[in-house]
């Protein structure tokens, strides 16, 4: 895991230098117009890694850092890594995504997503999802429907994910309020239905993003078998 976190911290920091060399760049083309593609990136770590609801961590701090490119039609492309725990290969997974975004009032998502996990691609599988998103006054609400179609690395059976999720901002203050609710069944829940929930605060200090959010699921699942307890989980990231 060690080795994991070092391979990770160094994808890390190189974004970092991307995102420090940025504010240079554009004032150096600032008579220019913008171009029709963007790119963006950042870096977290967190106390422990959880995916909807279970640890893939075994409860250890990982560092995830993502980078993507977005052209003005709203196509975009990008890939998002963390360190993971009880992996045969390099304890790492790394998620490579593409898809279609927009809206104004309402929000659009459709996309891929191919989790990829190095010296074990006996488990790697794909993932279609659909996001809906809007603002009402302080509070952001967002949906999600993700699918991953019948394949040989699911055992042949499919998954669904219902996931929904609230931002409200404090007035006044960095703060905002952050909470999740998902409910999943199929492959990946051995056929019985699970539920994952999640309430937290957010706060935005000097361009870092600081998090703490209470974390717990009703189910087991099949990528952390031996823990699923809930937790509080603490998170410092930063993106440009």
């Amino acid at each position: 895991m060690r080795n994991s976190m070092l391979k990770l911290a160094g994808i890390s920091v190189a974004i970092s230098a991307m995102a420090l060399s940025a504010p240079a760049f554009a004032q150096d083309e600032a008579a220019e117009a913008a171009g029709p593609i963007t790119v963006s990136g950042g870096a977290a770590l967190v106390s422990d890694y959880r995916f909807r609801g279970v640890s893939l961590s075994d409860k250890g701090f990982a560092i995830q850092p993502y980078l993507t490119v977005k052209h003005e039609s709203g196509l975009y492309v990008g890939a998002w890594g963390s360190n993971i725990a009880d992996n045969a290969g390099d304890d790492l997974e790394l998620d490579l995504y593409a898809g279609f975004s927009g809206g104004d009032k309402l929000t659009y998502d459709i996309g891929a997503t191919y989790y990829v996990y190095p010296g074990v691609s006996s488990v790697n599988y794909v993932e279609f999802t659909g996001k809906l998103g809007s603002t009402f006054g302080p509070a952001t609400l967002g949906v999600q429907l993700s699918y991953v179609p019948s394949q040989d690395n699911t055992g042949n059976d499919d998954n669904i994910y219902l996931g929904s999720n609230a931002t409200i901002a404090v007035p006044n203050s960095p703060i905002s309020i952050v909470g999740t609710l998902g409910m999943e069944d199929g492959a990946f829940t051995s056929g019985s239905d699970k539920l994952d929930w999640s309430l937290g605060l957010n706060a935005a200090v000097s361009g870092f993003t600081l998090g703490a959010s209470y974390v717990d699921t009703n189910r087991r699942s099949i990528f952390a078998p031996k823990d699923s307890s809930s937790g509080l989980i603490f998170t410092v990231s930063y993106g440009f």
